[in-house]
């Protein structure tokens, strides 16, 4: 596996024996790759940029760092491709790596390492998680992020909790150290690739609306989201329960899944629940 270094310096060795050919030998590289950015999964990255407007480019060779630059952190090469999309697999969820790409031809030549700074934290997910109306039944009405396990919704260790009065669907967060807000209609959970730094509920509530994405701020400094894809109505001895998809960063204060401000030290009691009339 090759080993790029940030900073680079581009060198354009021009050596060799004359011969007295009319074919000139290609030392020209490609232009570094743009428009390279990640999208955070569990346990893998996915690294995307544009492609380059050269017609020799044979394909991309992507990198993976410990840290952004300097002597001590080397870029190695973690794969290659034709395309401009690659899967970085096998991480470990929590840990930030930096990551870049280079574009080489079909001489061999290849490009400085991507300028962007760009780092990603994977983090773990999953998919067709049911919460019970608490009203209904307090088991299994809460879910605890950091176990990925559903609670009862006056567990300590909740994170938000399910309700259904008859008329308004919505999700609570338990405490005022805990914040919650509608991050809008999104086709998929990768849509919310990153927490917010405002926009939090007031009330420490939200409306569930199926397609929507959420996104909560822990009381222990940690972010998730979640997107609803169902909501079903009680029925005789049978809950109402809604079904999402989330994904949760285990690092905390990060916003891949950190803000820039800093929780503003509220303190209180549990949050009382909010019905609208």
């Amino acid at each position: 596996m090759g080993t790029r270094w940030l900073p680079l310096l581009s060198l354009v060795l021009l050596a060799g024996c004359r011969d007295d050919s009319t074919s000139v030998r290609d030392v020209t590289p490609p232009a570094a790759p743009r428009g390279v950015y990640t999208v955070t999964g569990d346990g893998e990255v996915f690294v995307s940029w544009l492609a380059n407007t050269e017609g020799d480019v044979a394909g991309y060779r992507i990198y993976q760092a410990p840290c952004a630059s300097g002597s001590t952190c080397p870029y190695d090469r973690i794969g290659s491709t034709t395309g401009t999309t690659f899967t970085a697999t096998g991480l470990a969820n929590g840990v930030t790596r930096y990551y870049a790409v280079a574009a080489y031809d079909h001489a061999g030549n290849e490009s400085d390492l991507s300028y962007q700074t760009l780092f990603d934290t994977p983090r773990p997910e999953g998919f067709g998680r049911s919460l019970n109306n608490y009203l209904d039944s307090a088991a299994g009405s809460g879910y605890d992020f950091s176990a990925f396990a559903a609670r009862p919704w006056d567990d300590p260790a909740t994170d938000m909790y399910f309700g259904y009065n008859g008329s308004v669907n919505q999700m609570f967060v338990p405490d005022l150290q805990t914040d919650i807000q509608d991050a809008g209609y999104a086709s998929s959970l990768d849509a919310v690739d990153f927490a917010p730094n405002a926009g939090w509920s007031p009330t420490g509530s939200v409306e569930l609306i199926v397609g929507h994405c959420y996104v909560v701020w822990t009381r222990d400094d940690h972010y998730a989201k979640f997107r609803v894809t169902e909501i079903h109505p009680s029925a005789p001895g049978i809950p109402a329960t809604v079904l999402f998809d989330w994904a949760y960063q285990v690092d905390p204060g990060n916003r891949e899944l950190r803000a820039t401000k800093v929780k503003d030290g509220r303190r209180g009691s549990p949050r009382t629940p909010y019905w609208p009339s």
